[in-house]
């Protein structure tokens, strides 16, 4: 698998996946200076914040395990920042949608996983 095409093929199967599943894609790539948001997708009037974390599938390692407490923090900051640009006031959450490619960047396995973890405000 090439390492750093990874993400990039992580976040298109993961944009194809919430639109299969009938998400709008507010955004892809948001950039701030409290980092980055992969995608930002609506359902139902819930806003939601979807890190994408794209791993082969023979890991040990579950893909959600790299979304840490700091990388929570930060990445609650940038959905604040999202939010006020935007000028949105909607219900949000926070989810993880972890990929899994094969060793040609193929899509192996997708687990999309809804509230992912809590924010504190």
């Amino acid at each position: 698998m090439i390492k750093n095409k990874t993400g990039v093929w992580g976040e298109i199967f993961a944009a194809r996946y919430l639109r299969d599943n009938g998400y709008d894609i507010l955004s892809s790539n948001y950039v701030c200076r409290f980092g980055e948001l992969d995608l930002v997708a609506a359902k139902d009037k819930t806003v939601c914040f979807v890190e994408v974390k794209t791993r082969n599938r023979n890991t040990n390692i579950r893909p959600m395990e790299a979304v840490d407490e700091g990388k929570q923090k930060r990445l609650e900051m940038a959905a604040k920042s999202f939010l006020a640009s935007a000028k949105i006031n909607a219900e949000t959450r926070f989810d993880v949608c972890e990929v899994y490619l094969d060793d040609n960047c193929a899509l192996s396995d997708i687990n999309y996983i809804k509230n992912a973890f809590q924010v504190m405000t």
